[in-house]
């Protein structure tokens, strides 16, 4: 017993019916100020009062109310959550327990267990949990608006361009036809752009065909548009996974392309995607103009951000490795065995 009262990691106080300090051992002494501690071995009942910051019912964040000194014995007191200002840490949550161990001397005990790590956990479990449905939601309406704009805008715009066309043999004015062919081409090019805006916001392909399929049509769309040339190389033990990881893989694929195409100043981009012992691993690498890593990076920086958080949602890590000069890698590896089910 001596032993488990010096070396345990939960602060233990044990007081008097009037709220003297009998004895406290080495966890108990590190939570509590010199003066305090001073204060409570002379037998101020209110000296742990100037620490305590309120403790938790099921409804709020309380102070003296009903408090826990007074009234130990209470049903609610056996365990519950209590905030105190501590010596070096500031304020810090405990779950504690405060009852009374010796009737006939009315001796007490309080003792502390520190659950900073745990609502640290806690609070990072529910980012997480926010975070993956705040993607989810913006994903799905992504999806709405591209399906919106490849279904009724550019088919809409197609049927006029269609009118046009035959509208230029109804007629033999050279000035009309004039005007109309330089109509149609204005219409054919916001066509155009509106199908690149629908696959940019969710490519039909990713949902439909899987990552091959979405890489692909993604990597030729951006040749033909920017004239960036993408070596891919894909070795996939699977043709599909789960909607979250596919979704992942593809963002964070698409934010690297476009990160090399802005800053990097390169003719070409290597891009690789392997699936081995259940890790599946995205390469993206140029042999650009590169940055140091403790610098500020070009543009914002939250597209690295961006693809970090990414890749922590589905259980995976994230890597930059750049040098001025020698180009950049990026690399993604999301573990993708039996537990993350596959479609």
């Amino acid at each position: 017993m001596t032993k488990l009262f010096e070396n345990s990691s939960e602060a233990m106080f044990f007081f008097d019916r009037e709220g003297k300090a009998l004895a406290m051992n080495p966890a108990a002494e590190a939570i509590v100020d010199k003066d305090v501690l001073k204060q409570l071995y002379q037998g101020n009942p209110e000296a742990l009062c100037g620490t305590c910051r309120g403790y938790t019912s099921e409804t709020e964040l309380r102070t003296c109310l009903n408090c826990y000194f007074h009234t130990p014995d209470l049903e609610e007191f056996t365990s519950y959550q209590v905030y105190l200002e501590t010596r070096d840490k500031g304020v810090v949550p405990y779950a504690a327990t405060f009852h009374t161990i010796d009737e006939e001397n009315g001796i007490r005990i309080f003792m502390l267990r520190d659950l900073t790590r745990q609502f640290k956990t806690q609070e990072k479990f529910y980012q997480n949990k926010m975070m993956k449905h705040i993607i989810e939601a913006q994903e799905n309406e992504r999806k709405r608006i591209s399906r919106e704009l490849h279904d009724s805008v550019a088919q809409e715009l197609m049927s006029a361009v269609i009118d046009l066309r035959v509208l230029k043999y109804m007629t033999a004015d050279d000035g009309l036809l004039k005007k109309m062919k330089q109509t149609e081409v204005s219409m054919t090019r916001l066509l155009n752009d509106i199908r690149n805006l629908s696959v940019e916001l969710r490519p039909a392909a990713l949902d439909d065909f899987g990552l091959e399929a979405a890489f692909r049509s993604h990597f030729k769309r951006v040749e033909q548009t920017y004239g960036l040339l993408i070596e891919y190389e894909s070795r996939l033990s699977e043709k599909r996974y789960g909607s979250e990881i596919e979704t992942v893989m593809y963002r964070v694929c698409q934010e690297a392309v476009l990160n090399a195409l802005k800053y990097a100043q390169v003719d070409s981009v290597r891009v690789s995607l392997t699936e081995t012992g259940g890790i599946l691993l995205l390469r993206v690498e140029d042999e650009g103009i590169g940055f140091h890593p403790g610098d500020e990076p070009a543009g914002t920086g939250l597209g690295l951000f961006g693809m970090q958080e990414r890749a922590e949602l589905v259980g995976g890590t994230f890597s930059v490795d750049s040098q001025l000069g020698k180009g950049t890698r990026i690399v993604l590896q999301v573990p993708v065995g039996m537990a993350q089910g596959k479609e």
